[in-house]
């Protein structure tokens, strides 16, 4: 037989990403357990509820059964169903809005600005996600797709200077020990368990897994500007603040290594999507569609969302990933 000719550091750190991953997803089927176990309790409920209530009033209701969830079928307009954060959940202009407004989608959103992706995977997004999945499905409506957004929120804000080496240190600018370990670690275990969640629930509630878009963030530029500025109590700015605190402000510096960080996230994305596990998940990739040279603020609205012009790109690249060419619909 070949010898694996690998060196046995690398070999090493395979078999220890690959333990790491059967955690995850079995972190993620937990997590579904329990919500299933709460749910077909609230369900129960539910059901005594409407045996409870006068005939009239139960000729109306739907009766909630493994049968009838694998029946249903979308009719009209497509549904998606979304978890994530403030990329969905942003005032005025979001993907989430872009979908509807400009796509003709009806989209049903448990996404909360501000959450990491690990609260959605050991959270409650969960629960959420399940009742709104069964609310549709009563209502015979099966999801086209599911859209999940998150880790934005976990490398950026109060803790982002963590990332960063001091200017004047002996390795000045991103620590890799601490991205790895925040992005290949920390972000990856929580979205290998979310995806399983997720999946999880589709196939206990809809009979089979429905496809799942991700997606990476664009190149931003730390220039220090929140939500509308940022005054106030307003959110941001998330970047700026920690690369001053380690001593740089020469703009292109920060610009790069906020680029390198977002890249760093993409590639760990790709990894995700491209398991065995999720052979129903696709990942889209926004980098290219989100300038960082001189004409940012056209796609930035601040540090870390985009216009709307930004967004509506977004979107268009999201409706590519719901409706891929027959033949591309890994």
């Amino acid at each position: 037989m070949p010898s694996d000719r690998r060196p046995k550091s690398t070999r090493t750190r395979t078999t220890a990403a690959a333990a790491s991953t059967r955690k995850a997803v079995l972190v993620g089927e937990q997590v579904a357990a329990k919500v299933r176990r709460e749910r077909t309790a609230a369900l129960r409920r539910r059901a005594a509820a409407i045996a409870s209530a006068p005939r009239r009033v139960r000729a109306r209701a739907v009766e909630i059964e493994a049968r009838f969830i694998r029946a249903a079928g979308s009719k009209g307009v497509a549904t998606l169903v979304a978890e994530g954060d403030s990329w969905f959940d942003y005032p005025w202009h979001d993907v989430l809005r872009m979908l509807e407004d400009h796509h003709g989608y009806d989209v049903e959103s448990v996404a909360h600005k501000g959450d990491t992706v690990e609260s959605m995977a050991y959270g409650g997004q969960l629960e959420e996600f399940t009742r709104l999945i069964e609310k549709l499905l009563r209502q015979r409506v099966l999801p086209r797709a599911i859209l999940l957004s998150g880790g934005g929120n976990d490398v950026a804000g109060n803790e982002f200077g963590v990332l960063i080496n001091h200017l004047r240190s002996a390795h000045a600018g991103l620590n890799e020990q601490v991205v790895r370990g925040v992005i290949d670690e920390r972000v990856f275990d929580a979205y290998v368990t979310i995806l399983t969640g997720v999946t999880v629930v589709c196939r206990q509630r809809a009979g089979r897994p429905l496809p799942i878009i991700i997606h990476g963030y664009g190149h931003p530029v730390p220039d220090g500007r929140g939500v509308l500025g940022g005054w106030g109590p307003l959110p941001g700015p998330w970047l700026q603040p920690g690369f001053r605190d380690k001593g740089f402000s020469a703009p292109d510096a920060c610009v790069e290594m906020a680029a390198d960080l977002i890249d760093r996230f993409n590639v760990m994305l790709r990894r995700v999507a491209a398991l065995t596990e999720f052979s129903h998940v696709r990942y889209v990739d926004v980098r290219d569609l989100l300038s960082n040279g001189a004409d940012y603020k056209t796609w930035w609205a601040n540090e870390l969302h985009p216009t709307k012009r930004g967004f509506e790109a977004v979107a268009e690249r999201f409706v590519a990933a719901i409706n891929p060419p027959v033949g591309r619909r890994r």
